[in-house]
């Protein structure tokens, strides 16, 4: 009985060994990842012809699949610009960018073997779009992630179609379920031995289960290749971090490795009508509020089919790449910042946990207020600035281990134009009061 209690222990003591193996692996992994904080989306394919809805204006029905298939003459890249593409997503702040290889339509970037629906055989642009790109981002020493629709709803062997009209079940057809496997498991295999990307961004899981995805599969296939890629949450249970969609989380997510995706508009192809962008402030202020909460932002661009940038966006990257070059110290390499009861605004750590910066939206009436800090403050500057600022502690008394409330005095000559940062040096790790205040009786 001892022998075999003995035993179960040195199993278990060998499978908690190999989970903090695997849990360090994959921190080393993903560290690349969580000290980006920004990246750019690229959405380009047949629908920045005619600016409509990508895939999904031909699958709800607002066009036909025919009509949405004209697009290919139109797609022409003839101002198509790799090299200052990379430039701008460089000069943007962002140390990653995720181009859409393929979406839903099907329309491949590249010259794929399996099938011929790709710019170069069946666009006007007659060339392969991707590989240039995929060059300018590795000079410009960019990360490398390859978005990648799982549905082809344009091809023959796939189930759906349309959202009314499924060419078959899986279970009734396996053979013709397989060879469309073969195909979409072949155009991977392309992406991973021509590029070897450093990040696939899969959608479209949700219309098969991970068995039939054959999920656990294709990221052995992947990782084949290289063992530390990154994929992304939608291959079913097989990826690495979470992905919300335009809307920021309201409360900080549960997994250290997030990121959202956000349009700079109401759109994430070209869409000529749509002329709700986001301003430079309003986009800045969202990125701070996922850097407080540990995340990164994938911000997303919308290229025409002649593969010209439009100018708003342009605007946005440029005035994103001031304040990120200005801010460097408080966004690049830091941590999650404070509970928000303690700094009504973003906040950011340095990994030692001894530097705290605050982002600060407008004048804030000349003052900064830090509540519950029981650190001493050793300096406080401007970021980027270098102005050092004064503050005034408040409420704190002798005999009482509650800290008293940190006001710190902010002159409008060194305020950013879109948002300003402090960075706060402390005698030690951030410390924090997080208990109910207590009551004081006179005598």
């Amino acid at each position: 009985m001892r022998k075999w209690i003995f035993g179960l222990s040195i199993l278990a003591s060998f499978a908690l060994q190999a989970q903090i193996t695997d849990s360090t692996k994959k921190k080393e992994k993903m560290q690349w990842f969580k000290d980006a904080k920004l990246g750019v989306f690229i959405h380009w394919g047949l629908y920045s012809v005619d600016g409509i809805d990508e895939s999904w204006s031909f699958f709800n029905g607002y066009i036909s699949h025919e009509d949405y298939l004209k697009q290919t003459s139109g797609f022409s890249a003839k101002n198509y610009q790799p090299k200052e593409w990379a430039k701008l997503i460089k000069e943007a702040g962002a140390k990653y960018t995720v181009i859409t290889s393929k979406h839903h339509e099907g329309f491949a970037l590249w010259d794929s073997k399996f099938g011929d629906f790709n710019s170069v055989k069946s666009a006007s642009a007659k060339q392969d779009v991707l590989t240039p790109f995929v060059e300018a981002v590795r000079k410009e020493n960019l990360k490398l992630g390859i978005y990648y629709s799982l549905p082809d709803w344009s091809h023959s062997d796939y189930t759906h179609f349309t959202r009314d009209s499924i060419r078959y079940k899986v279970q009734d057809e396996p053979s013709r379920w397989n060879k469309f496997l073969k195909l979409y498991q072949g155009q991977l295999k392309e992406l991973s031995e021509k590029y070897n990307p450093d990040l696939y961004w899969f959608d479209g899981d949700w219309e098969h289960s991970s068995e039939e995805w054959e999920a656990p599969k294709v990221r052995n296939m992947l990782q084949e290749k290289n063992l530390d890629v990154i994929l992304n949450s939608r291959l079913k249970n097989e990826g690495d971090y979470d992905t919300p969609e335009q809307g920021m989380p309201i409360t900080r997510p549960s997994n250290p490795y997030w990121e959202l995706c956000m349009t700079m508009n109401n759109s994430w192809g070209y869409q000529k009508n749509d002329s709700d962008y986001k301003t430079t402030d309003q986009v800045i202020g969202i990125f701070a509020d996922v850097l407080t909460n540990g995340g990164n932002l994938l911000l997303d661009i919308g290229p025409k089919g002649d593969g010209s940038i439009p100018q708003e966006q342009v605007a946005i990257l440029k005035g994103l790449g001031r304040w990120t070059q200005k801010h460097n110290e408080a966004i690049y390499g830091t941590i999650a910042g404070i509970p928000k009861e303690h700094f009504y605004g973003p906040t950011t750590l340095s990994k030692d946990k001894k530097t705290l910066y605050l982002f600060v939206k407008g004048d804030s009436n000349g003052e900064v207020v830090l509540r519950g800090l029981k650190n001493n403050i050793n300096r406080i500057y401007v970021v980027g600035q270098g102005s050092k600022l004064n503050h005034q502690e408040v409420g704190k008394v002798y005999w009482s281990h509650y800290p008293g409330i940190k006001y710190i005095k902010l002159p409008k000559h060194v305020l950013d134009e879109n948002m300003t940062v402090l960075a706060v040096m402390l005698d030690g790790e951030v410390d924090l009061y997080r208990e109910k205040g207590s009551v004081i009786e006179s005598n």
